[in-house]
């Protein structure tokens, strides 16, 4: 279990990524796949500096990870937990939430709700 200054600090750094609309539009590209700095910047119109200052961020706060291929370098979240909770994320803001099942205090699963 995270102590409460462990979770504070996590949330405030999932507060600095999705604080950048650019990181924000990012994370969303990157809940498609695995993707390379070049084919961000093309996908989203965005200069490749832009994009890889961008990513070191998103790679600092925790939420993607790299894997090189050859001499280039590719981006992805860093888990499928990630993608889940980006995905449940949307889905509170825009009201169209799904019940599965919730964590107790202990962090451990119930039914669905």
């Amino acid at each position: 279990m995270l102590t409460s200054e462990q979770r504070l600090s996590a949330i405030q750094r999932l507060g600095r990524a999705l604080s950048d609309p650019t990181r924000c539009r990012l994370l969303l590209a990157l809940l498609e796949g695995p993707d390379y700095p070049a084919g961000l910047a093309d996908r989203l119109g965005l200069t490749r500096q832009n994009v890889s200052n961008h990513l070191a961020c998103l790679r600092d706060c925790g939420l993607v990870h790299t894997h090189a291929r050859g001499r280039q370098v590719s981006y992805e979240l860093v888990d499928d937990s990630l993608a889940h909770a980006l995905e449940d994320l949307l889905q509170v803001v825009w009201g169209t939430t799904q019940p599965h099942e919730t964590l107790t205090p202990s962090g451990e699963q119930s039914r669905a709700v």
